[in-house]
Order: structure tokens, then C-alpha cells, then sequence
């Protein structure tokens, strides 16, 4: 029910993902009036989908904490979460109120043992190819342990969606150098060396335009900065969208360029396309979350779908599991009070 648009979205969304993954199935939490007709529209999910009715929604701009006290336990939000807990769905989707949906799973579903708060996680397109940036707005401000968390459940993440075995990390900062930044980011940087993860390979500091070149397959950082750099490339992206179109239709010239270069602005568009990489997912809880973009239209929403398709299948919280336990072993000593006096 939630979005811009909600069920008239969601349901033909679901349709377009059916199609790609035909194992899938899907139940809707919501005004059973309003999916019904939709879903019968829809006659290739016949025997693939149900609804689960409830009146009660959680509205975009309701408060995280508003929204936890009034829509627990009935809310459609609340349902697809209880579940996934349950073992009823291996995944909810959702392209709800964004704070609500990580308050609520937060609550019903819990964190990772060894995780103090989980972070959102996106692919993000680059020079090079793509890359997993978080945290992308889970939280404010994060100490050392929790960037070197992220680093393993960012680089659990690339090895399922980009099937390396063992994917580059880079923390962003404010240069590569070791002596700038934030006191957190560089004891994150010590750990993440001294640590030398079998499963990740860690690059140092990245800076806001290595994120665009690619130069890692994972870029962390807390989620106030990930959050400003995930909407300034968006902005971008759209201001340089409207530049191209103004001047492809200003003068006659400029609509004869057009025309020879249209095969290669069509490329450009799909790269730049933000429908094509929906889904933040949720790391670090016991359970899978995929956040869809709010204003998403159905192919859009199917590629979130896609992504929670990929986590469940290749079980991604086992990975996480699995490299969080490695990082533990290899380095206990994570308290920043700690690292402070060892450096000094």
C-alpha cells in the first residue's frame, strides 16, 4: 500500500518479476478491495499470489516512532515484516514511508547477533560497472565497528550480486591519505587491515568521485553522508538528462544530432536509469527487507523484486553470518577507546 502509487504499481510490478522468476510467489498485505481488481487483471499471477486484507496503512510521512506505536502488530507494513519473521515469505518488499519500514523491521525482526544497527545497501552504477554503496540513510553517524560491520555485509552482498569471490572495500572520506578524516573512519581503516578478511580485499579511502569511476565493489560510509550522496547523483543525473534534452531540441542542428545520435543516447538513458537498480536492502537483520523507491513505476518496482529474488536465493544472511564470524576471530579488539590508546 505504499509508494506513490501503492497496489497499482506492486501488483503489475509483481507480474513483470513473475515473468523473470517464475518459482516466485507472492502475498499482498493491504486493502483487499483496492488489490483485488488489479490482481485479476493480472492473469499470470493466478495461481501465484493471495491477499492478506487489513484497513490499516502506514502513510508516507507518518514518523518512524508514530508509525511503530499505531501500525504495529496490523498495518500491511507490519504484516509483510511479521511474515518474513514468521517464516511465511522469505522477503518483503516494500516502497513505503522509508524510516517506518527500517523502525518496524528493526522491532519485529531484529538485528544479526554482533550487529548494533543495520544499514541500507544499494547497487550503484559506475564508470566500471556497478558497486554496493551503504550505508544509505539507515542511520546517523557511525563508530569504527560498525563501518568495518558494513564493510563485511557490503562485500557479502557483491559476492552474491556480482559473483566475486572476493570483492574490493573502500571506507569514503575526504581524501585517500591515512591522516584526514573523521576519527572513525580511520580506526575502521586500521581495523580493516590488521583484520586482512579472507573474503573481502580492503583498498583503503575512497573519495565522493571514486564512487562514479568504480574503483571498489563495495564504498561504505554512515548513512548522513550515503544518504547525500545517493540523492546528489540522482539530482545529477536528472540535471543532465534536462541539459541534453534542451539543447537536442533547441536549434534544427541540435534535432539533426539527435537523430544520428540516438542509439547512443538511448544508452545513455538505460545507464543513468534509476528504474533498472531499485532496492536498497536492509543489512543485518534476521531477515530480509528490500526498500523500493517510493515514486517507482512497475518496471521499477520488478527490479526491486529482483534484487530480494537474488539475496534469498543465494542466502545472503548466511554469508553475513559466516564473514561476521571471521571478522570476530581475526579482530576481537573493535572497542575505539582501545584503538585510541594502542595508536597513541
Amino acid at each position: 500500500m505504499g509508494g506513490d502509487h501503492g497496489p497499482e504499481v506492486v501488483v503489475p510490478g509483481a507480474a513483470i518479476a513473475h515473468d523473470r522468476h517464475p518459482d516466485s510467489e507472492f502475498i499482498f498485505f493491504g486493502d483487499e478491495k483496492r488489490i483485488a481488481p488489479i490482481l485479476a487483471a493480472e492473469k499470470r499471477l493466478k495461481n501465484a499470489a493471495k491477499i492478506v486484507h487489513t484497513d490499516v496503512a502506514v502513510k508516507m510521512d507518518d514518523k518512524p516512532s508514530q508509525a511503530l506505536r499505531h501500525g504495529r502488530r496490523n498495518s500491511s507494513m507490519w504484516l509483510s515484516l511479521d511474515a518474513v519473521r514468521k517464516g511465511n515469505a522469505d522477503v518483503a518488499v516494500s516502497a513505503g514511508n522509508t524510516g517506518a519500514l527500517m523502525a518496524m523491521a528493526k522491532f519485529c525482526l531484529k538485528t544479526m547477533p554482533g550487529i548494533d544497527r543495520p544499514a541500507i545497501a544499494a547497487i550503484w552504477p559506475n564508470l566500471r560497472s556497478e558497486s554496493v554503496v551503504l550505508d544509505l540513510g539507515a542511520s546517523i553517524g557511525a563508530d569504527a565497528k560498525q563501518l568495518v560491520d558494513m564493510a563485511v555485509m557490503g562485500a557479502a552482498m557483491a559476492r552474491i550480486v556480482f559473483d566475486i569471490e572476493r570483492p574490493t572495500v573502500g571506507l569514503l572520506n575526504v581524501g585517500v591519505e591515512e591522516i584526514k578524516g573523521v576519527e572513525a573512519v580511520k580506526q575502521a581503516g586500521q581495523l580493516l587491515r590488521e583484520a586482512n578478511l579472507p573474503e573481502l580485499e580492503y583498498r583503503g579511502f575512497v573519495e565522493g568521485d571514486d564512487i562514479g569511476k568504480g574503483t571498489t565493489d563495495v564504498v561504505v560510509t554512515e548513512g548522513f553522508a550515503g544518504n547525500i550522496a545517493l540523492k546528489t547523483a540522482e539530482g545529477t543525473a536528472k540535471q543532465i538528462g534536462e541539459y541534453l534534452r534542451a539543447s537536442m531540441s533547441r536549434t534544427w542542428r541540435g534535432k539533426l544530432g539527435y537523430l544520428f545520435a540516438r542509439d547512443a543516447f538511448q544508452v545513455l538513458r538505460e545507464k543513468v536509469d534509476p528504474r533498472k537498480v531499485n532496492g536498497g536492502v536492509f543489512l543485518g537483520l534476521n531477515g530480509v527487507v528490500v526498500k523500493s523507491h517510493g515514486g517507482a513505476d512497475a518496471e521499477s518496482f520488478a527490479a526491486a523484486i529482483d534484487t530480494a529474488y537474488d539475496v534469498v536465493r543465494n542466502d545472503l544472511n548466511a554469508q553475513i553470518s559466516a564473514m561476521l564470524a571471521h571478522q570476530m576471530a581475526a579482530a576481537p579488539v573493535t572497542n575505539p577507546a582501545v584503538l585510541k590508546e594502542t595508536a597513541s
